[in-house]
């Protein structure tokens, strides 16, 4: 018996050509799951598409090119999901960016812009879209659906040089609750995991010795590992999950208690 069996549902995955997204899309593709990717280049999205469809799953894999910090991209990019599969059972908004690396004294305006904009709005309007289908799936007698934002631990911690970056995700965290609340009546959850250190493209271009610090503070004395990212995501993909909404879950090796 297999009790997590995604067979005939959609998830889409923003950001899922690398890290996080694609260690998810790897575990929603062996459940059998259908998975769209959407994520800004093609050659990464090409090289994943090749990746999930080696795993052999039953579920198809789309990759479409999509910025999260624009709106009309996100929109298109959930028009051809459901042109091409005809429901979205779970949205993975996890597209994520780097915060400048600045002090707040010497933060400017663009760049504050421009983390909030990926990072905050572009979780926001991936769960409107997703939310706006969810919803008339509802009222047709089709209620349920998922909602889960990529969010951080420093989103609940202090880190130097950092707050644009935090503050982007507790926005998330706020967000999340916020639609937990409002679209529960629909049997929409919505969630959000505040991931510690993962190895990914983006830590790969931040100081090491921030790296090294980060080490010292997790109790369990280690980074977060992929392959346990594909059954988190299977779990909160599935029925099993349907208990829990409005939750910021902490996925951090015990960082943020540290």
């Amino acid at each position: 018996m297999n009790l997590f069996d995604l067979e005939g549902r959609v998830a889409i995955v923003t950001g899922g050509s690398a890290g996080i997204g694609l260690s998810m899309g790897r575990g929603l593709v062996k459940a059998g799951a259908h998975v769209a990717i959407w994520a800004r280049d093609a050659q990464k999205n090409a090289i994943a598409t090749r990746e999930l469809e080696a795993l052999g799953g039953k579920g198809e894999v789309l990759a479409l090119e999509c910025d999260v910090a624009s709106e009309e991209a996100i929109a298109v990019a959930m028009e051809a999901t459901l042109t091409r599969f005809g429901r979205v059972d779970a949205a993975f908004a996890n597209a994520g960016r780097s915060g400048e690396g600045t002090r707040i004294p010497d933060m400017t305006r663009e760049g504050w812009d421009a983390v909030i904009a990926v990072n905050a709005r572009g979780p926001a309007l991936v769960y409107k879209y997703a939310s706006r289908h969810m919803i008339e799936r509802a009222e047709a007698g089709d209620p349920g659906g998922k909602l889960i934002a990529t969010s951080s631990a420093q989103s609940i911690m202090g880190v130097n040089k950092s707050s644009d970056y935090a503050a982007s995700k507790a926005a998330v965290n706020g967000l999340t609750r916020g639609a937990a609340f409002e679209l529960a009546r629909y049997r929409i959850n919505a969630n959000a995991l505040l991931f510690g250190y993962y190895e990914t493209d983006l830590t790969a271009s931040a100081d090491p010795r921030f790296g090294e610090w980060i080490a010292r503070r997790i109790p369990l004395r280690r980074f977060g590992d992929h392959a346990g990212l594909e059954g988190l995501a299977v779990f909160f993909a599935s029925s099993h999950s349907d208990y829990i909404t409005g939750q910021c879950l902490p996925v951090d090796g015990g960082i943020s208690i540290s």
